[in-house]
């Protein structure tokens, strides 16, 4: 039986997704096949490298640092996000807080970074292998919010945000052969994304990218339609979900410590209260 795992992307809301990562370290979950989309990608990263609590240090702890991310960021980088900070030096090898890159190597389990390709808005599923040492622009260009990040150029393309072209790419861990599939969302169930304001804005800035743009205007029908998918594969119990509760008080630019300490508290107790239940799906 092959197991999958695939986490979501929704930048701050994805300290959800850290807990129930630390959880899966602490009771040796281990699953064939890791997908990540976006700081969900981040996240993994970390599950594979088998490093419990990097992730919430990089939700509570490096954001107090100014060249984290913020609207100085933006104008000087043309980044909201610093990506090069975030995912170059404080993840490379002698930065504060770097990736174990040969622990991710060593681990057998396939591991996939989801990109957007700016100019044709075809998904792009990095695989490890793919990542050099202290070369992490696959998770960069994964993280790249179109509009808000410039786009990541990797071997003479430029990629965005994998949220973009797959949000939840539960098709490809079920094409790839996945049995079993564990699903971590960053929202509530009843979340239900609508159109994307400021169109005018995203279009100008885009404006290089147009599929990319095109690809924005239309995203909540396919996000909708994805999800709708998602449930009923479960209602199905053909795979298992985990989402957050309502009212979480965390968005995707969050940085206060004090609610992002609380939903990644809520991610390790929404693991713990369905643990017998995901043993009982996964068949241990």
């Amino acid at each position: 039986m092959k197991t999958g795992l695939v986490v979501e992307g929704g930048g701050m809301k994805c300290v959800y997704s850290a807990g129930i990562l630390d959880r899966f370290i602490d009771e040796k979950l281990i699953f064939d096949e890791c997908i990540g989309v976006s700081a969900g990608a981040a996240n993994t990263a970390s599950f594979v490298a088998g490093q419990r609590g990097r992730n919430l240090r990089y939700y509570v702890e490096h954001p107090k640092d100014p060249k984290y991310c913020g609207v100085k960021q933006f104008l000087l980088h043309g980044n909201y996000f610093n990506l090069q900070y975030i995912y170059g030096d404080l993840t490379n090898e002698g930065g504060r807080d770097p990736l174990d890159y040969d622990a991710v190597m060593k681990n057998p389990a396939e591991f996939f970074i989801t990109a957007t390709d700016a100019d044709t808005g075809e998904a792009r599923h990095f695989s490890k292998t793919e990542m050099p040492r202290n070369d992490y622009r696959a998770i960069m260009a994964g993280c790249a919010i179109p509009a808000l990040c410039k786009p990541v150029s990797i071997d003479g393309h430029t990629y965005y945000d994998g949220g973009v072209a797959d949000s939840i790419p539960i098709d490809k861990a079920l094409s790839d052969g996945c049995d079993k599939v564990v699903v971590i969302l960053e929202n509530p169930r009843s979340f239900v994304r609508q159109p994307q304001k400021f169109k005018f804005a995203y279009h100008l800035l885009l404006r290089k990218h147009k599929k990319t743009a095109e690809l924005i205007d239309t995203r909540y029908l396919r996000y909708r339609e994805c999800l709708s998918r998602v449930y009923e594969l479960e209602r199905a119990g053909k795979i298992f979900v985990f989402a957050p509760p309502e009212n979480t008080g965390v968005s995707r630019d969050t940085v206060d410590p004090v609610p992002l300490t609380k939903l990644y508290e809520t991610g390790i107790a929404d693991f713990d209260k369905r643990y017998g239940e995901l043993l009982r799906y996964l068949g241990e």
